[in-house]
């Protein structure tokens, strides 16, 4: 029997300090060559160790292999140039040094394969595996090749593809795709963004899901929450599009934001990775709070499809705090899942 209410996180947790700089966002790596290899294994066993033992349920490996969410995959791709950097405006929230599409871009080869493979040796739970969207890879350039969003998107969204299918068969059981850009360019993602990101998905039989947030926890994003106003309204404009797409599950944002809880509503019939610990903030929830935050979500989100997740990647949190976040995210599920099995 599927146990109800499994838990998961929606993507990076803390790295080990002797990886990489803690608490630090595209932090470079302290080991090289084949220490960096072994490295990066170890800290993957490390963070698979602290999921099961906070009790999360559909485990992943912390994006412990990789420096950033988006940059690592694009660097393994053909058609980019790393040195040619331009200044550009990021999700229209905060300037930023990216690197440049100088010609047709393509994927020569695996990129997280062997990693996910890696981890699939390890355990016989689940696994998630998040891979960058679409429009975000798109957001995270400058194109000077193609010109065009849509069609820089199209292409990413074919490269992508290749690599779920890959993924798959290397015994991945949920590929994820992160768009955090959904909740800016709305008429974009509507007019095409979830045609690509279903372009992705196209003939891939384990699950799927895209997470669509409001962002680590740094500076540039907590800022921009503060001028959104008391309700944040920002998902009412893209789910309905995505509740007849052909995606699996939606993870979204609702511990500590302002998300009005109805909108769920508008996905009704999709499982919902519902964020229930707030990565923007070293105060660690209490397992009831975590409980609160799922029994408004069930007013919406039917139990069989509900999975209590956390709102973005904590990359950027001390391990301490990640780690107790954790547990309480377990604590707080199986709070509610006595209660809905004496109802």
């Amino acid at each position: 029997m599927k146990k109800l209410l499994p838990t998961s996180t929606a993507g990076s947790l803390p790295k080990p300090s002797w990886l990489a700089q803690p608490e630090t966002l595209w932090s470079p790596w302290k080991l090289q060559d084949q220490e960096l290899a072994d490295g990066k294994q170890d800290a993957l066993r490390l963070s698979l160790q602290e999921q099961q033992q906070a009790g999360i349920d559909i485990v992943s490996d912390g994006e412990q292999t990789r420096q950033h969410f988006v940059t690592t995959f694009i660097e393994h791709l053909d058609g980019v140039d790393f040195q040619k950097r331009e200044t550009v405006r990021i999700r229209d929230r905060y300037d930023a040094s990216v690197p440049t599409v100088v010609g047709a871009v393509s994927r020569q080869k695996p990129v997280f394969v062997e990693d996910a493979r890696f981890l699939r040796q390890q355990t016989r739970q689940p696994i998630k595996w998040a891979l960058p969207g679409p429009m975000t890879m798109i957001d995270t350039l400058y194109d000077a090749h193609y010109k065009s969003r849509e069609k820089l998107a199209w292409e990413f969204a074919t490269i992508l593809n290749q690599e779920a299918k890959e993924l798959e068969v290397a015994g991945v059981d949920i590929i994820q795709f992160d768009e955090p850009a959904f909740n800016v360019f709305f008429d974009e993602v509507n007019d095409w963004g979830i045609a690509t990101l279903e372009r992705a998905i196209e003939g891939l039989k384990c699950e799927t899901a895209v997470h669509i947030c409001y962002g680590y926890g740094i500076k540039a994003n907590t800022e921009w929450k503060k001028t959104l106003g008391a309700e944040w309204r920002q998902y009412e404009e893209i789910f309905p599009k995505l509740q007849k797409s052909s995606i699996d599950i939606i993870s979204l944002e609702c511990q500590n934001s302002h998300v009005p809880m109805e909108l769920l509503e508008l996905i009704r019939g999709k499982k919902v990775m519902v964020g229930a610990i707030d990565v923007a903030s070293n105060i660690i929830e209490t397992p009831e709070q975590v409980a609160d935050t799922l029994r408004k979500a069930l007013q919406f989100v039917d139990a069989e499809n509900l999975c209590p997740c956390t709102n973005c990647g904590m990359a950027p949190l001390p391990r301490r705090v990640a780690r107790a976040k954790l547990n309480a995210l377990s604590a707080g599920a199986e709070i509610v899942r006595r209660e809905l099995s004496i109802s």
